[in-house]
């Protein structure tokens, strides 16, 4: 097939589209053609380039022979052209490569990171800046993306939390929804980048927050929990899953039926293909769940498995599996035609090969522009003591601490998988200490104490992944010379900024960690600093929380930016000069230290309740409640929740209610204040969380302007999954009905479901 002009791709895009039983009719007209070998050769997702000697990359002769699907950690479109040459033109049936990748927050322009995203509490956030890395990704001839990760993180030890929406389903849903909307579109089509929800599923409830580590967690809390964000994406017409790494109640997620067959295709009607998570499915056997490789690849397809990524065990004994019986070549087919249809409804036979001028090499005024807007609306005020924020423009003497205030690599979280997988190098990120020099002008004073380079104790995957080694701690000379710089900085200046938390690889995959304290002697710094007597505003670069109780105690202002993007110092400083109110409201509960996780704030009650009058805490040397509550967030403006009222005060199961609340803007500037509802219900067959979020909406109010903002809660949202009754019920009980800015809202009315 010859490369066809950037004009014919975009007329093809407007025309080609058959409805769902014509791609069916294909797909299964191809598949009825195909060996068994080829057959096999679809659910073998290749590396396109070797990586650390353990995994090679595709040879040209397995692409030409059909015994490849899919190719992943590749974005060279002249390397991946040339490679879907040898498949359609060359493979015996021509079926075209899929070529996959993470594009986690953005492909060349990198937004801020997930569960930056979620504390938007704008889902439109999140679609937005997925529909822009699908096209900077589709240029390049990416054409499927392992993203959304959807995975419930209750613990902030855990370090893949950054790329989520935090502890809660039902926001977790919502931004689940978001990003497959951002990615395919309303449906799949030669338009779509196909979205990939991963990991299938507990994943984020790894024991101890450590990676990878096994879930142990029961039937009702996966189905009421950690599967909804997974069945909202199913729901949204999500083209593909991932099956996790980790044993799930000891069967490992990639050789698990019960999620893979009996949840995901069964009882959720689920059409699209599976994909393990890298090696999964060898991995089978490492977990001591298969006793060698064809053990793993017979209990990986019978569970319902699909592609394997980069292992090689479907395509070196699946045939022999068919061959003695214990395969059927039906399962194989179940496998397989899922990716058939999928390659068909993107348009992928039609137009396999990306358009190499059209590629996108570089972040556009657009992209930039977007990111600052998306940037700033994620970032979350957590103190503003009187006033210090919005600074003035005439501020001319100010002392920058931190070396993540001059990091670009930090600022967006890492490097593109655009950078690292061949093709070019990234853009620099604007950090915070660029943006207050263009932003306060030549005259202002600017000093700057970086500080020495952040340690970590024991070297990562990543380490070993980029020949890097861990920085080793300062001595305390150093220490003592950073405090006094840090301290006479502070000295001459009307006002410090801190920037502080973590370097880019210190929260993510395989990373993490044993403590939430600041790393380094940062938090050292910032009280030499205050020392000085002067505001005092900390921003907070991070992918996860982290313990700040002196912070949150000593310091004027505090800004949560996590790691904001390619633009994500000038939004930071629009927000700190109120060019933008922030918005952003927490999507977890803050601790005040590692021993407090896991921490989240729909538990279920005690017989001692947090609100009872004899209860103090569950610590003898810290307070038992977050230093944040789950949903919490300032503004420079104030709210006030009012009139809170319902439709029916009683209902029959299956009815619904409207609940409907008065906000106010009671300051003197405009801002956004976040409605949210929370229920609980009061008695019934199984003990009920104390709250759960079941509505939120984001609005802008002017000063003095009231909005009537309504929710309904229906079926959807009073229902829960028994093990009593094995399904879903709306059962008669009370309910609490409240609404307010955080978890901790007191504005409250009542819901009776009869029976």
């Amino acid at each position: 097939m010859r490369h066809r002009a950037t004009a014919t791709l975009v007329l093809l895009q407007l025309v080609v589209g058959s409805s769902a039983a014509q791609v069916s009719t294909r797909a299964q007209s191809l598949l009825r053609r195909m060996t068994l070998e080829e057959k096999i050769g679809q659910l073998n997702l290749s590396a396109g380039v070797g990586l650390g000697g353990f995994i090679t990359a595709a040879a040209d002769s397995d692409i030409t022979h059909g015994r490849v699907g899919a190719i992943l950690w590749l974005a060279n479109p002249t390397e991946m052209n040339r490679m879907q040459h040898l498949a359609v033109e060359q493979s015996r049936l021509h079926i075209p490569l899929l070529f996959g990748l993470d594009v986690i927050h953005g492909y060349r322009t990198l937004f801020p990171i997930p569960l930056g995203m979620a504390s938007s509490w704008d889902p439109a956030v999140e679609e937005q800046a997925q529909a822009f890395a699908a096209r900077e990704a589709r240029s390049a001839g990416i054409r499927w993306t392992f993203t959304p990760m959807v995975d419930i993180a209750r613990d902030a030890r855990w370090g893949r939390i950054q790329e989520g929406a935090g502890e809660d389903p039902y926001l977790g849903a919502a931004m689940a929804r978001a990003q497959v909307r951002g990615f395919q579109g309303a449906s799949l089509g030669p338009r779509s980048v196909v979205a990939c929800a991963k990991h299938f599923a507990g994943y984020g409830a790894a024991e101890g927050g450590r990676d990878y580590d096994a879930s142990y967690v029961p039937e009702e809390l996966m189905r009421n929990v950690y599967l909804v964000p997974f069945h909202a994406a199913v729901k949204e017409g999500l083209g593909s899953i991932m099956s996790a790494y980790m044993d799930l109640n000891d069967v490992p997620a990639s050789g698990n039926r019960w999620l893979l067959t009996d949840v995901l295709r069964k009882d959720w009607g689920f059409r699209g293909f599976v994909a393990s998570d890298a090696l999964a499915i060898a991995s089978l056997q490492v977990h001591g769940f298969a006793s060698d490789p064809a053990d793993a690849a017979y209990k990986a397809i019978a569970a319902g498995a699909g592609m394997d990524m980069a292992s090689q065990t479907f395509r070196n004994n699946l045939a022999k599996l068919v061959a003695s019986g214990k395969v059927t070549v039906a399962q194989i087919d179940a496998a397989v035609l899922p990716i058939l249809d999928i390659k068909y409804r993107i348009g992928l036979f039609d137009y396999p090969y990306a358009s190499e001028s059209d590629v996108v090499t570089d972040v556009s005024a657009d992209g930039r522009a977007l990111a600052r807007r998306l940037g700033a609306r994620s970032m979350v005020l957590l103190k503003n003591d009187n006033h210090v924020l919005p600074l003035s423009n005439t501020i001319r003497n100010v002392a920058v601490i931190g070396g993540l205030a001059d990091s670009p690599a930090d600022m967006t979280g890492g490097p593109t998988p655009a950078g690292i997988f061949g093709q070019g190098h990234d853009a620099p990120a604007v950090t915070v200490l660029a943006a207050l020099k263009n932003r306060l002008g030549p005259g202002a004073q600017i000093a700057y104490v970086p500080g020495p380079a952040m340690s970590k104790v024991f070297p990562s995957m990543f380490d070993a992944f980029l020949g890097t080694r861990p920085v080793p701690p300062p001595t305390p000379a150093e220490v003592a010379d950073w405090q006094a710089k840090a301290k006479a900085a502070a000295d001459q200046a009307d006002l410090v900024i801190a920037v502080i938390g973590e370097t880019a690889f210190m929260s993510g995959e395989a990373a993490s960690r044993g403590t939430l304290d600041l790393p380094g002697i940062q938090e050292q710094l910032v009280e030499a600093a205050a020392a000085a007597g002067k505001p005092l505003v900390v921003i907070l670069e991070n992918g996860r929380p982290l313990a700040v109780n002196w912070i949150a105690e000593h310091a004027s202002a505090i800004l949560e930016s996590w790691y904001a993007g390619v633009e994500g110092g000038n939004a930071i400083v629009d927000v700190l000069f109120g060019d933008v109110n922030p918005g952003g409201k927490l999507p977890l509960s803050w601790p005040r230290s590692a021993g407090q996780e896991p921490l989240y704030y729909n538990h279920n009650l005690t017989h001692e309740p947090e609100s009872g009058p004899r209860f103090t805490s569950r610590y003898w040397d810290i307070a038992s409640k977050p230093l944040y509550p789950y949903g919490y967030g300032l503004s420079y403006t104030t709210f006030r929740f009012a009139s809170l009222r319902l439709s029916k005060t009683h209902i029959k199961a299956g009815d619904s209610v409207e609940v409907a609340v008065d906000v106010t803007n009671t300051g003197a500037v405009p801002g956004d204040a976040v409605a949210q509802l929370y229920i609980h219900q009061r008695s019934g067959s199984a003990s009920r969380p104390v709250r759960q979020l079941e509505g939120f909406r984001r609005v802008t109010l002017q000063p003095g302007e009231t909005q009537t903002l309504r929710f309904s809660l229906r079926k959807d949202e009073l229902q829960f999954w028994t093990a009593q009754t094995q399904r879903w019920v709306v059962e008669p009980s009370v309910f609490d009905v409240w609404v307010g800015e955080d978890s901790a809202a007191e504005l409250h009315g009542e819901l009776t479901i009869e029976a």
